[in-house]
């Protein structure tokens, strides 16, 4: 006997991705496993033909195959000693009268011709005729007399005759007693017989007086022969017993000697001679066997020839005719499929028809000529030998049982070849087999071992179970008759072993399994080491634990199981042929344990494995294709886990090769196919290429042609081809794809019906589908069937199914599904208990445990949502905690643990507000995205999740580092999903969302107008027919209703309304998300504001809460508050009482439904406090007025949770306790800049509305505010745009307030706060701090740290061309951000050092009246309630002066002024409408100044003049009468400007210079872009160098039109101290900070000018226009080029308020130069008298304009 193993399964892999289905997805690693069957085969193809023709005919008696050799003494039952054999000496005769044979046939391997009974004595034989046997006739009868010797002791030789069937001796005496007692003869087989144990003979004899007239009723005498007879007899005896051991031995020299012991014995019968016949056949017979041993097809002829002489000697009607014609037939089919002569063919049609019609319906011969007619090309005729390579090879089927060992090899036929019939035949063949070998034969043990390979095969194929359980039936008979000590046991066990775990497998008994592992527990002990069979035990034994690790979590098990394959691998070392195979095995386990526990080393080391496994099968080797499988595998899953993208190349590389292998037509080319679809499918959900995927579709669709109807695997192939199609529907959203798969999905159901092992499976794939279109469409019908197919795979895996917990899972989650859009609470309380039941199949220990904890706590979790029952919560998070503890680190299932626990912790944040659980859920996000390096393919994931966490913490606290941190995350997590990937549009709309609430709390446009982009291309992303369409619709729309509330750009508003409708239209009626569009639109007609829209509005609402009411929807809080709201404005237009009334109900039940420790509870307090407020306001009923302010405590008081010191409580008066509530909520941190600085604003205006004495405080919080906002972003342009947005006289109203409350200086004090911000923030960061040098190291330490920080906020900002990256812009931003917060921390810590504790505060009065100096400062303060003038003497106290004037003819003026000064201008005129500006300038204005300035300033003083608000734009210094003898303020005082008095202390603040002067006189006289040149320029450049005093005085520097570039001028800025600009100079009113002088190649802007540092610069002349204009939208920020050279260093400054001509500027030039240093010394503090002397000299001018004798003016010193 030789042991056959079949290679293992991990050298023979199925095809990847056979299923998708929750929870037990097939891996292809399980794959890896190897299982090893034991076989007990000796294959030869010539032995069924031997056994087809060994029977003789009945003259001559052929030997049983193992047939003593001449002079053995033949077997028979022990028969004692009849003590009645002395009686019998009176009877003259014995005469047999029946005989009676009872299971002949029992066993028989030959199917005999027929059977008669031959009696010897004295030389002289009786025989009985010749009886034919039918197939199912158990007894013979013969009626037929023999006489016998009458002695009693005669011995007498019987013979059973079929080859001597049976042969003994008995007496006569013995058999006359047995005859009386009815005994039978039973036979007891000999060895190596066939024969059954329970075949008998029962002989009837009786006694009788000899009667010479009886002879001739007896059977007549032959006599023997002793000569010729006894030598055919003898070699035909040997020619069988030979043959018979041929077919054990394979001994060719044994099938020689037979055909020369037939050859002998025909010799022996002539022509004439009776027994020729037999002789012939019996050498034909041998004959035909060696020319199948042999090959030697050409001498079938031989055979052939002898038996049709053996034909002609049995004519029609000859009782062996039939049998011989069935040979001949057979013999020329064999020639028939070797030549395809067709004569053959027909011959032996007519031959085996012939037969047919003279043998009985089920005689033996009959059924042995039907089973030739099947299995031969005749029953086939399309089955030619060349088409069917197979059945070529295979003899022509016998008319008896082959033998073991051919059916054996048969059977392996089978399993290497997919042939259906070929199985049901070789299974029907064994099955007759069967019949015909007694239950103690020593080949039966073989044959029920082949038969049960054969049925678990075709179990294996078509699922039957039926098949399945005969198999371990057959295995268990198969064991019994191979008992302890047997030579085959170790065989038998492995088969039985085997059965069971597949059994197990497909049912889930642990009886199955545990069986199995004790089975091969006991074949590996009959294998000790050394021994060579050991390794395939321990393989065996090994399969078993790891399988069993798996579905009970028994970590023994596992390591035992490695610990077996270790020892297997160490029988295989390094040159050993089974090497490649252990290498694989091992690799297998590790994978598993690595799973499991998570331990790198183990998967680098099945990694390892599989490349030396790889190594071993070189290019050309059979077994290459499935090594580079493996290694692809374990690179795949490696890639899974680390995220490194060379793993997952290599792998589809390797596959790649393996295809190549695999040329179209090879027997494994869908195998590899589907391999490596299914790893292009995974490159492609990483990485969005859509070539991947097509061609992983396109893979599929061949493989599954090439597994065409009626295949095996087609099932598997339209399931994978069915899950990538729908994969491709994710990504594409055409819907017939999604049919597709559906359609593809339910042919693979029809492929497994009832009964199929993996019909399961099917029913999962196709809910799965099912459940996806149902979310798509929106189909009931398709979501119930998804349940009942669920329902229907859930029975096929009852009680101890090995996937009844994944069943439980799937159907858990369809009801799941059900409940959310029909809220069916039966549904969701169905699903919890299916996870309860899934859990409690998982226990401690079980390696799925954590996934059951964390299935269950999900739907406890959704019960929650639905219920709001904390137990549900608190049990979510508590199964949550225990999968995480069952996944420590290292576990490969810790990420997902992580976040699973993160989720929950984080929805108990939002329904009980208990910061630990936000904290504890980040902790936990950012844990999960550490196990995700860089590359990782769940890293996008992981940013995601963990962005979304610190956006609640940002909205929550208002820590600005949190909401950065997220844009920041949701940016990474874009850029891993490139276009093309799957899921680029969830991470567009994440950051799209992020970068909303950012827009929300700091107001940056650009967050808002990215948000729309990113939207957009989400949605284009979605196209008509994806299933998150209506979301991306809903998403885009929502941001442009936005913008349209910011902009009031119809265009958007338009926009949002189309999509907004075409998202409800996608949401029909039964939508689970119609509530939230019919809200939506609802919005939209909110926001237009008109009656009809609040109605509208209001109807919508109304539908929207009826749908969350009706169904329990979570969001049912916000539209009951959001249809309160909407009655409430639609009272405040044209509404009832009863609008106001409803509103209150409707917020009462929104604050039910958050209930103390809800997160928004704060808001519905708010909500419902406004609506009782505005019923007081109409009803007047104080009621209503209390519990608003109660509402408002409270709502205060869960804002201040943050906020310790701010507890919400205050004044006891309800005014007062507003006031105090709208403080609080302006100094909650976690509130946002943006929003306190916005509730800060309503504060300033419900105080001003109420004359509060808060809003002083009210005004200079929101100054404060305003201040750090502005701080915290990077570029000054985007500081002013944030300007734009907040009221521009915010500073000038705090001033005013302070008047009327008659606190000068603390009106002073706010003016000088609230002004000038842009400006301010700059010289920060420029502020000498050179004193705390002598405080210690400590104090040089913060110095150091300030002057650093400092110099790093005052780098210019990257100017970003068009095109950078967002991402790059905005990580600049937030660098900025930490910079300034580590600015401020520094600030904070010098205020902490003595002498220091007001460092860059603002300053205070005392402080800034040193900037009157060297004479009064005026400041002009106007707003809304009143214009006023501020006077600030040097000593004594402020003035202040009402002005006759308010703010609506201030701007009329200003408008006035701008109107004449374009209007008037020319070289003459009288220009009476700026005359009239001035004039009134003066009266308003001017003149009641001058009126209290005696008391402070000489006339012909200096004075400073500070405008406010709309003040900036009008030319104080040229106000006057304009009359003849009228006063002019110039007559009386010089007068000069200055931004702020901060400004103007920091200019007097003088540097010690050097006495030489560098002056350098710049100019530009053809910038581009100007079509005529400046012709004075370059004169008035040599005119100031010649009115200079000449070197050593002032070293003079010219830069002229040619020179004079931007670069060059910069340098220049910097290296002269003393400046004259000649050119062109622009305002930029759009973007103020882009004014600037016009240079050769490119402007001089302000901002650069602001960003050089000129603190030692003393004078600057700009002869230019439009140099201080300023900006009319932000006036108070002072933005010029004047102001700027002022604030960058320059202590002073001339400059122009509108255009200027050449003939004015060079008349003025002169003038000044001469007044300025006409003695020769050079004094920056001079400059504004020679401007006032310069521009009285010009007034006596007539002829020159009035607009521009005044256009000059001065700043600073």
């Amino acid at each position: 006997m030789s042991s056959f193993v079949p290679d293992p399964l991990d050298d023979c892999p199925p095809p990847l991705g056979e299923e998708s289905h929750p929870e037990h997805p097939q891996d292809a690693r399980e794959t890896n496993l190897v299982v090893i069957i034991e076989v007990v085969i000796n294959t030869t193809l010539y032995f069924v033909i031997t056994l087809l023709f060994r029977f003789a005919a009945r003259s001559v008696p052929d030997p049983p195959d193992d047939a003593p050799s001449p002079g053995d003494e033949p077997s028979h039952p022990e028969l004692p000693q009849d003590p009645r054999d002395t009686h019998l000496s009176g009877i003259q005769c014995v005469a047999i009268t029946a005989v009676r044979a009872t299971g002949l046939t029992l066993g028989l391997r030959r199917i005999p011709a027929g059977f008669h009974v031959t009696v010897q004595a004295d030389g002289v034989e009786w025989q009985t005729s010749n009886k034919l046997v039918h197939v199912d006739q158990d007894i013979i009868e013969w009626d037929e007399r023999m006489l016998l010797p009458f002695e009693p002791s005669s011995k007498i030789p019987y013979s059973v005759m079929e080859n001597s069937f049976r042969t003994f001796e008995i007496s006569v005496g013995e058999l006359l007693d047995r005859s009386e007692k009815s005994h039978p003869i039973v036979f007891q087989p000999k060895l190596g017989e066939v024969v059954s144990s329970c075949t008998s003979l029962f002989i009837m004899v009786e006694q009788r007086s000899s009667d010479e007239n009886d002879i001739a009723v007896f059977r007549p005498l032959t006599t023997l022969t002793t000569g010729d007879m006894h030598t055919l007899l003898l070699k035909t005896d040997a020619g069988h017993r030979l043959l018979a051991r041929y077919c054990r031995t394979q001994n060719s020299k044994d099938l020689d000697q037979s055909i020369k012991h037939f050859e002998r014995a025909s010799e022996l019968c002539p022509v004439d001679h009776p027994y020729r016949p037999a002789a012939l056949s019996n050498l034909a017979a041998a004959k035909y066997v060696s020319c199948q041993v042999n090959g030697t097809y050409l001498d079938l002829d031989i055979p052939i020839s002898l038996f049709q002489d053996t034909i002609d000697l049995r004519p029609t009607g000859h009782p062996d005719r039939p049998v011989t014609q069935l040979h001949l037939a057979i013999a020329l089919l064999s020639r028939f499929a070797k030549r395809g002569f067709q004569t053959d063919a027909d011959a032996a049609e007519e031959l085996l028809t012939e037969v047919l019609d003279v043998c009985l319906a089920n005689s033996h011969v009959r059924r042995a000529a039907l089973l030739a007619i099947e299995t031969s090309s005749l029953h086939h005729p399309a089955r030619s030998t060349d088409a069917n390579a197979l059945r070529a090879e295979e003899p022509i089927a016998s008319t008896l049982p082959w033998s073991p060992d051919e059916l054996g090899r048969r059977v392996n036929l089978c399993l290497q070849r997919d042939d259906p019939l070929a199985l049901d035949e070789v299974i029907s063949l064994h099955y007759n087999a069967l019949e015909y070998y007694s239950g103690t034969h020593y080949c039966r043990g073989q044959l029920l071992d082949h038969l049960g390979i054969a049925l678990h095969t075709r179990f294996e194929r078509r699922g039957n179970n039926q098949d399945l359980d005969n198999a371990i039936a057959l295995f268990r008979e198969a064991l019994a008759l191979h008992p302890v000590g047997h030579s085959d046991r170790s065989a038998s066990l492995g088969n039985l072993a085997n059965s069971l775990f597949t059994r197990f497998e497909q049912r889930g008994n642990d009886q199955d399994l545990d069986e199995d592992i004790a089975l091969h527990r006991e074949a590996l002990d009959l294998f000790p080491v050394g021994d060579t069979q050991r390794s395939v035990s321990l393989n065996n034994l090994a399969r078993g634990l790891s399988t069993r690790f798996k579905h009970r979590g028994n970590s023994q098990d596992l390591d035992k199981a490695i610990a077996l394959l270790r020892e297997t691998l160490a029988l295989h070392p390094v040159g050993h042929p089974q090497r490649s195979m252990s290498l694989n095995n091992f690799a297998a386990v590790l994978f598993a344990r690595f799973e499991q526990r998570g331990n790198v080393r183990d998967l680098d080391e099945a990694i390892a494995l599989h490349r030396e496994a790889l190594a071993l099968y070189l290019v050309g080797h059979p077994h290459r294709s499935i090594s580079l499988n493996n290694l692809a595998n374990g690179l795949a899953t490696r890639f899974k886990h680390r995220g490194n993208r060379q793993d997952l190349d290599k792998a589809i590389a390797l596959l790649r090769e393996a295809l190549a292998l695999h040329p179209v037509g090879h027997l494994e080319r869908s195998t590899s196919l589907n391999h490596l679809a299914n790893q292009l499918s995974t490159r492609f959900e990483q990485r969005g290429n859509v070539q991947d995927l097509n061609e992983a579709i396109a893979l599929l669709r061949e493989a599954l042609d090439l597994h065409t109807v009626g295949h095996t695997y087609r099932a598997m192939s339209l399931n994978n081809l069915a899950k990538q199609l729908s994969t491709c529907f994710e990504q594409r959203g055409n819907v017939r794809d999604l049919d597709e798969a559906i359609v593809l999905h339910r042919e693979a159901l029809a492929l497994r019906p009832v009964g199929h092992t993996d019909r399961s499976i099917s029913l999962s794939n196709l809910a799965n589908q099912l459940s996806i279109r149902f979310e798509q469409r929106g189909s009931d019908q398709d979501l119930d069937e998804a349940i009942v197919l669920h329902r229907e795979g859930l029975a096929l895996c009852p009680v101890g199914h090995p996937h009844r917990s994944a069943s439980l899972n799937n159907l858990a989650s369809g009801l799941s599904t059900r409940s959310e859009h029909r809220f069916n609470d039966q549904d969701l309380d169905e699903a919890i208990l299916l996870h309860r039941e899934a859990l409690a199949l998982r226990p401690v220990g079980h390696a799925d445990r954590s996934r059951s904890l964390n299935n269950l706590a999900k739907q406890l979790s959704t019960r929650f949502e639905q219920r709001g029952s904390d137990q549900d919560l608190d049990e979510a998070i508590a199964l949550d905690r225990e999968a995480l503890a069952l996944c420590p680190v290292g576990h490969p299932d810790r990420s997902r643990s992580l976040n699973n626990l993160a989720n929950q912790l984080s929805t108990r944040f939002h329904y009980r507000g208990n910061d630990q659980d936000l904290d504890e859920a980040i902790v936990h996000t950012r844990g999960a995205l550490t196990l995700y390096p860089v590359g990782h393919p769940q890293r996008s994931m992981s940013l995601n999740n963990l962005a979304k966490q610190l956006s609640t913490r940002f909205e929550q606290r208002g820590s600005d580092q949190d909401l950065d941190e997220a844009i920041a995350l949701d940016r990474e997590a874009l850029a891993l999903r490139p276009v093309g990937h799957l899921y680029r549009s969830a991470s567009l709309n994440n950051l799209a969302n992020t970068l909303s609430i950012r827009f929300h709390y700091q107001g940056n446009d650009q967050d808002l107008d990215e948000a729309v982009t990113l939207l957009r291309e989400a949605l284009a992303l979605r196209p008509f027919g994806h299933r998150h369409r209506s979301v991306s619709l809903n998403n885009l729309a929502n941001q442009l209703s936005i913008r349209f509330r910011q902009r009031s750009n119809d265009q958007d508003l338009d926009e949002a309304i189309i999509l907004h409708g075409e998202a409800l239209a996608l949401r029909p009626v039964g939508h689970p998300d119609r509530s939230t569009s019919l809200t939506n639109v609802a919005n939209l007609h909110f926001y237009q504001g008109k009656h009809q829209d609040f109605d509208e509005a209001v109807t919508l609402f109304r539908e929207a809460l009826a749908l969350d009411l009706l169904v329990g929807h979570s969001h049912k809080a916000v539209s009951l508050s959001s249809l309160a709201v909407a009655l409430s404005a639609r009272l405040e237009n044209g509404g009832n009482d009863q609008d106001l009334d409803e509103a209150i109900a409707l917020n009462r039940q929104a604050l039910t439904l958050r209930p103390v420790g809800h997160p928004d509870r704060w808001n519905s307090l708010y909500n419902l406090a406004s609506v009782l407020s505005a019923r007081f306001e109409h009803q007047g009923n104080t009621q209503d007025l209390n519990e608003s302010l109660a509402n408002l405590r409270c709502a205060l008081t869960l804002l201040t949770r943050h906020n310790p010191g701010l507890d919400g409580t205050g004044e006891d008066s309800n005014l007062n306790a507003a006031m105090h509530h709208l403080k609080a909520a302006a100094n909650v941190v976690s509130g946002g800049l943006l929003s306190r600085l916005q509730i800060s604003l309503l504060w300033v205006h419900r105080a001003g509305e109420y004359t509060h004495s808060t809003l002083l405080e009210a005004y200079a919080t929101s100054m404060n505010l305003l201040d750090v906002y502005m701080s915290a972003t990077a570029s000054v342009s985007s500081r002013h745009d944030a300007m734009k947005v907040f009221p521009s006289t915010l500073a000038a109203d705090a001033a005013s307030c302070a008047l009327r409350s008659g606190d000068l200086r603390r009106a002073v004090e706010l003016l000088e706060q609230g002004r000038t911000l842009i400006w301010t923030q700059m010289a920060r960061f420029r502020t000498p701090i050179d004193s705390l040098q002598e405080r210690g190291d400590h104090a040089q330490a913060l110095m150091k740290k300030f002057r650093d920080l400092s110099s790093l906020l005052d780098t210019p900002s990257v100017n970003h061309p068009e095109g950078t990256l967002r991402v790059n812009v905005e990580a600049e931003a937030i660098r900025y951000t930490r910079l300034v917060k580590d600015w401020n921390k520094a600030v904070e810590e010098i205020r902490k050092i003595e002498g220091f504790s007001h460092f860059l505060l603002p300053p205070s009065f005392s402080e800034l009246q040193d900037a009157a100096h060297e004479g009064p400062i005026v400041m002009l303060v106007a707003s809304e309630s009143s214009c006023d003038a501020i006077i600030i003497p040097r000593k004594q106290p402020p003035t202040s002066i009402q002005l006759p004037t308010n703010l609506e003819h201030l701007v009329r003026l200003v408008n006035a002024l701008q109107q004449t000064v374009v209007q008037e201008a020319g070289p003459r005129g009288t220009q009476p409408g700026l005359t009239k500006v001035l004039r009134e300038l003066w009266d308003d204005v001017v003149r009641p100044v001058v009126e209290n300035l005696d008391q402070f300033a000489r006339r012909g003083s200096r004075i400073w003049w500070c405008p406010t608000s709309f003040f900036n734009f009008l030319p104080l210094h040229a106000a006057g009468e304009y009359k003849r003898g009228g006063k002019s303020l110039s007559q009386l005082y010089v007068s000069s400007y200055t931004p702020s008095l901060t400004a103007l202390i920091r200019a007097r603040k003088r540097n010690d210079g050097s006495p030489s002067v560098s002056f350098a006189a710049i100019g530009q006289n053809h910038p581009p872009g100007h079509s005529f040149p400046l012709e004075a320029v370059e004169p008035e450049l040599e005119l100031v160098q010649s009115l200079l005093p000449p070197p050593p005085t002032v070293f003079f520097t010219k830069v002229t039109s040619i020179e004079s570039t931007k670069s060059r001028v910069l340098h220049t800025l910097q290296d002269n101290h003393w400046l004259h600009f000649a050119c062109h100079g622009t305002q930029n009113l759009a973007e103020p900070f882009k004014s600037a002088f016009l240079m050769r190649d490119q402007p001089l802007s302000l901002l650069d000018i602001a960003q050089t540092h000129l603190s030692r610069h003393e004078f600057a002349f700009l002869s230019a226009c439009e140099t201080a204009v300023g900006d009319f939208k932000t006036p108070d920020e002072v933005i010029h080029l004047a102001a700027g050279l002022q604030f960058a260093g320059v202590k002073s400054v001339i400059g122009t308020l509108w255009r200027v001509n050449d003939t004015t500027v060079r008349r003025l030039v002169e003038a000044f130069y001469h007044n300025f240093c006409d003695d020769g010394k050079m004094d920056s503090r001079r400059a504004a008298r020679a401007l006032h002397r310069a521009v009285q000299m010009l007034a006596c001018d007539t002829d020159m304009p009035l607009d521009q004798r005044i256009v000059f003016m001065h700043i600073g010193l």
